[in-house]
């Protein structure tokens, strides 16, 4: 099974890890690291450096941070380039951290990687925009009338 780390700044890993529990229930292999105020970002990196560890029983781990450029992300993609069979995504959302724990276990670490930015892409909707297309679309009876 590939592992999955996910981290952010303040509480965005551990609020994540609230939500996929709540979704997914309670996940093995998969550990949540809060980039916290007063953490420098050596600190952040060992922590990650261990959660990977922690986490790899050989098919790859996957980290997943909130923001590309931050500091969770930068830490990470040191990690990616001196540690083989790891991977990054910056700019994680819910669906694609909560799907991660539905879609590893018969995946490929390249593969999960295309599969989730392919989710966390399609699940960005502007709402607005979604509305006027519904509401634009013609009743069944206004079709049925030909109208």
């Amino acid at each position: 099974m590939i592992g999955i780390v996910v981290s952010g700044h303040i509480h965005f890993a551990s609020g994540m890890e609230a939500a996929v529990r709540a979704i997914a229930g309670e996940q093995e292999q998969m550990l949540f690291i809060d980039f916290v105020e007063g953490m420098s970002t050596q600190e952040l990196e060992q922590s990650l450096r261990q959660a990977v560890k922690d986490v790899d029983s050989g098919d790859g781990v996957l980290i997943l941070t909130d923001i590309p450029g931050g500091s969770p992300a930068n830490r990470a993609l040191e990690i990616m380039m001196d540690t083989p069979n790891v991977e990054l995504i910056g700019g994680a959302n819910l669906p694609m951290i909560a799907n991660a724990a539905f879609e590893r276990d018969d995946a490929e670490l390249t593969e999960l990687v295309d599969t989730l930015l392919d989710i966390g892409m399609s699940c960005m909707k502007d709402m607005r925009r979604e509305l006027n297309s519904i509401m634009e679309q013609p009743t069944e009876l206004e079709c049925e009338d030909g109208l």
